[in-house]
C-alpha cells in the first residue's frame, strides 16, 4: 500500500534526483519542451488537414513520460497507448520520423502505416503505440516475462489511461503479473477523463484508481504528474522493486490534457469548464513548474529558457518541412511489411519472431 507522500522538497533531494546534473536537469526541461512544441506543430497542420486519422494530443502530461523514461536502462521497455507521441519522443525518436508517420509518409517510423496511434522504435526498446484501449497491458506483461525469462535484469514501464482501468484484459494482466512475479511497472496516466467522461462517472472507487492493485496483492502508489521530481522519486522506487525482487507494481499518476480525448473531440469544453483548464495551465503544468523549480535552483536561466523553446520551435517546423517533402507510399507497399519474416525468408518465419534474442 502507498505510504504518506513526502513534502516537494523531499523528492528533488531524493537520492535519484540528487544524481542529476545540471545538464541532465537542462536535458530533461528541453525534452518536455520539445514534445509540447512538436504536438503543436503536429495540432496546426492537422487543422490544416495534412494530417489524417486521429490525433491524441499529450499537451500538459510531458512530465510523466519525460520523468519515468529519464529512469531507463538498457534492458526496460516500454509500450503505451495510442497518446504517444510524448514516450517517442522520450526514448530518443526524432521528431522527423514521427512527423512523417503522422502525415503518412514513406519515411515515418512506420513506413505511413500506423498514423499518430502508432509510433514504434524497437531499437530504442520502444513498443508502441496501440489503439485498443488496454490492448497494451498483456503485452507489457509479456515484454516484462521475456526479461524475466532470459534473466535479464530490467523492467517493462507500461503506460495506460485512466479509462483502460476497467478493461478486463488488464485485470487478468495484473493476476498474472502477481501470480508469476513479473517485473512490470504499470502506468496509470489519470488525466481525469475516459475519453468524455469524468473518472466519478466512469470508474468506480474509494480513494484511488490504483487501490485496485490491492485485489492482486500488488504495491501501489500515487503521484503528482506536475512535478518531475516526484515522478522520478517513485517510480524509480517501483521499477527498483521490478528489477531487485521482480515484483510488479501499479502506479497512478495525476496529470491533464488540455485538449480533448483526440483533436475530432468536438466536445471537449463542454464536459470542462474554461475556469478548469485554466487553473491546471496556470498552477499545475509540468513545464512552468519544472522551469520555476530549476530557476529556483539556479540551473536555468530566462534567456536559456527562451533559447530552448526557440530551438524546438524549430525542430519542429523543420520536421513539419521533412514531411511534406517525403515521398508518399505507393500502391505497391500496401502489400509489404504485413508478414516481414514471410516475405524474408527468414528462419523466424518457420517459428515466430522473438524480439529478446540476441
Amino acid at each position: 500500500m502507498t505510504s504518506a507522500s513526502p513534502s516537494p522538497l523531499d523528492f528533488a533531494s531524493s537520492p535519484i534526483n540528487q544524481t542529476l546534473t545540471p545538464e541532465r536537469k537542462i536535458e530533461l526541461f528541453s525534452q518536455m519542451v520539445r514534445i509540447r512544441r512538436f504536438e503543436q506543430a503536429g495540432l496546426k497542420y492537422y487543422q490544416a488537414g495534412k494530417i489524417g486519422g486521429f490525433l491524441h494530443l499529450y499537451i500538459g502530461q510531458e512530465a510523466v513520460a519525460v520523468g519515468t523514461i529519464s529512469l531507463g536502462g538498457a534492458n526496460d521497455h516500454y509500450i503505451t497507448a495510442y497518446r504517444d507521441h510524448g514516450h517517442a519522443l522520450a526514448v530518443g525518436m526524432g521528431m522527423n520520423e514521427c512527423m512523417a508517420e503522422m502525415y503518412g509518409k514513406q519515411t515515418g517510423c512506420s513506413k505511413g502505416k500506423g498514423g499518430s496511434m502508432h509510433f514504434f522504435a524497437p531499437d530504442k526498446n520502444f513498443w508502441g503505440g496501440h489503439g485498443i484501449v488496454a490492448g497494451q497491458t498483456p503485452l507489457g506483461l509479456g515484454l516484462a516475462y521475456g526479461l524475466k525469462y532470459l534473466g535479464r535484469e530490467g523492467c517493462c514501464l507500461c503506460y495506460l489511461g485512466d479509462g483502460a482501468v476497467n478493461q478486463g484484459a488488464f485485470h487478468e494482466s495484473l493476476n498474472i503479473a502477481a501470480l508469476f512475479e513479473i517485473p512490470v511497472v504499470y502506468v496509470i496516466e489519470n488525466n481525469g477523463y475516459s475519453m468524455g467522461t469524468s473518472q466519478d462517472r466512469s470508474s468506480s472507487y474509494s480513494g484511488c484508481l490504483a487501490q485496485r492493485a490491492e485485489a492482486y496483492a500488488i504495491e501501489w502508489d500515487v503521484i503528482d504528474g506536475s512535478d518531475l521530481y516526484e515522478v522520478r522519486a517513485k517510480t524509480h522506487i517501483a521499477m527498483e522493486r521490478a528489477k531487485k525482487q521482480s515484483k510488479p507494481t501499479v502506479l497512478e499518476i495525476d496529470t491533464y490534457r488540455y485538449y480533448g480525448h483526440s483533436i475530432a473531440d468536438a466536445n471537449h469544453k463542454k464536459y470542462r469548464t474554461p475556469e478548469e483548464i485554466e487553473n491546471y495551465k496556470q498552477n499545475h503544468d509540468p513545464i512552468a513548474v519544472f522551469e520555476r523549480r530549476l530557476m529556483n535552483e539556479g540551473v536555468l536561466t530566462p534567456e536559456l529558457s527562451a533559447s530552448i523553446n526557440q530551438r524546438a520551435k524549430e525542430e519542429a517546423a523543420a520536421s513539419v518541412k521533412f514531411a511534406e517533402e517525403s515521398p508518399a507510399p505507393t500502391i505497391a507497399d500496401i502489400s509489404t511489411d504485413v508478414y516481414w519474416e514471410t516475405d524474408n525468408n527468414t528462419p523466424a518465419s518457420k517459428i515466430g519472431r522473438h524480439f529478446f534474442n540476441d
